[in-house]
């Protein structure tokens, strides 16, 4: 039995394999559990072995790999197209046998143990941020049932909450203040879990050489710099600075047809808290361009004497995510751009 690729539809304990022939006919399907499917790939050698990326896909990728096998992952809304009919497991790893041979497919890179493991700490940072946010509203909230109002912003809530807990005049019940006080707790546990975690993402930070060279650009700090390294690695999954800054969602999303081309808002694709970043931190730089470089700052005269701010805005963390695939592909460090009469 020749088997030429194999599909994997990737599961928490259950794998489905779809394997085919170099004429694409399929010629074995199988249900196996992690270790079943790995002993099945480690006597087989194979020419090619696809999956989608999701949970689980990065380290089994590297399993297969160690034994041997050239493994591809394949972003999900690439392979819906080849799905023939109606939904099923063995369906879906067929899909992904064919689809993970096409010449023109665009392919995932495995992500290593370190790129994870910065992923897995912006993720828990992130949702610690959500969860004091969420605590922050729900006190405000509290309080405006009881005729307090506190301004927006965590800042005047640190400030005044001590306050509004000691003052008898507030007429606050025994039961809300104790609510209101174990809030207070959890908000302070949350900033201790938070400094920890910016602590451990500014250490990995200066121990990479691509990190620091990510921070010597404007409005990419630590937190930005770790997050595009665990994101795309080294950028080699792209050619260029405007593919990078396409996935990233940055760009305008398109819908021409008739040879009239309608370009639309910016398409959000790609890795939304990534985006975040690279928006905040232009933000940042158009708020001080007069600290920026020469050519940055009358390139950013012009962007803004034409254009909305928020439209800036966008156009300058474009700037900045090609600026930083530039970084890490060429592995060169960063040039504040200058105008000729300056360098001259």
């Amino acid at each position: 039995m020749e088997i030429y690729t194999i599909g994997i539809d990737v599961g928490k304990t259950v794998f489905h394999l779809v394997g085919l022939n170099q004429r694409g006919e399929v010629v074995v399907r199988k249900q196996l559990s992690r270790s079943q499917l790995l002993r099945f790939t480690a006597n087989r050698k194979v020419h090619l072995m696809g999956m989608e990326a999701c949970g689980g896909s990065h380290f089994l990728g590297r399993a297969l790999q160690e034994q041997g096998h050239e493994v591809r992952l394949i972003p999900a809304q690439y392979v819906k197209p080849y799905v023939k009919t109606n939904k099923s497991d063995y369906i879906d790893a067929e899909a992904i046998a064919e689809a993970v041979g096409r010449p023109t497919m665009r392919f995932v890179p495995i992500k290593s143990d370190e790129q994870l493991d910065m992923q897995s700490l912006h993720r828990v940072r992130e949702r610690w941020v959500m969860r004091r946010t969420a605590v922050v509203n729900q006190i405000r909230g509290l309080l405006l049932e009881r005729g307090i109002t506190v301004r927006k912003g965590r800042r005047y809530l640190d400030a005044a909450l001590p306050a509004i807990l000691e003052d008898a005049d507030a007429k606050l019940s025994g039961t809300l203040r104790l609510l209101v006080a174990q809030l207070n707790l959890e908000l302070d546990q949350l900033a201790a879990r938070l400094e920890e975690a910016d602590a451990l993402i500014k250490q990995a930070a200066q121990a990479s050489e691509a990190c620091r060279r990510l921070d010597a650009i404007p409005g990419i700090g630590p937190l930005a710099a770790t997050a595009v390294i665990a994101a795309i690695g080294n950028g080699a999954a792209f050619r260029k600075g405007r593919e990078f800054a396409a996935w990233m969602g940055v760009v305008p999303r398109e819908h021409s047809t008739g040879g009239k081309q309608k370009l639309l808002g910016i398409s959000k694709r790609g890795n939304r808290y990534l985006r975040t970043l690279f928006v905040h931190g232009a933000r940042a730089v158009l708020q001080f361009r007069e600290k920026q470089s020469s050519g940055l700052r009358a390139w950013l005269a012009q962007l803004t004497s034409r254009s909305h701010h928020n439209v800036a805005v966008v156009a300058l963390a474009n700037k900045l995510a090609r600026m930083a695939w530039a970084v890490l592909a060429t592995g060169v460090a960063y040039r504040p751009p200058l105008l000729a009469a300056a360098s001259a």
